[in-house]
């Protein structure tokens, strides 16, 4: 059995996609915000130095490398990369969805962005 798909029904699962992701990403960050808590939660916050990220927490090795180990801030951190991820895995979406309507003009526009969107974040030099 062949479903139709046509802009209403590609709209709609698109929109699914969209909510999914978010809603993923929003469960991710809470857990490891909860165990961020359980964690140090008690412990005091020292402002008059700044530290950022630890090196493990700016690649997608070490962020998935801390969320087997129960690390609070990687878990966090992955929920992060699931929203950024989210629009990216749209545009992808898009693109198949452009194929099973026959439409090369819009897969092709669409192939372009997924390119900038994958060049912005995996080939200017950021450690993803």
């Amino acid at each position: 059995m062949t479903r139709n798909w046509d802009d209403h029904r590609i709209e709609e699962i698109v929109g699914n996609l969209l909510r999914a992701g978010v809603m993923l990403s929003a469960v991710v960050v809470l857990a490891g915000g909860l165990i961020y808590l359980a964690q140090q939660g008690l412990s005091s916050a020292h402002y008059a130095v700044f530290r950022g990220e630890p090196s493990d927490l700016r690649g997608l090795r070490g962020i998935v490398r801390g969320v087997f180990t129960l690390d609070a801030r990687s878990i966090i951190q992955l929920g992060l990369v699931l929203l950024i991820a989210t629009p990216v895995a749209r545009v992808a979406f898009s693109i198949w969805g452009f194929a099973e309507e026959h439409d090369r003009m819009y897969m092709i526009f669409t192939g372009v962005v997924l390119v900038i969107l994958l060049y912005s974040l995996l080939g200017s030099g950021s450690a993803f």
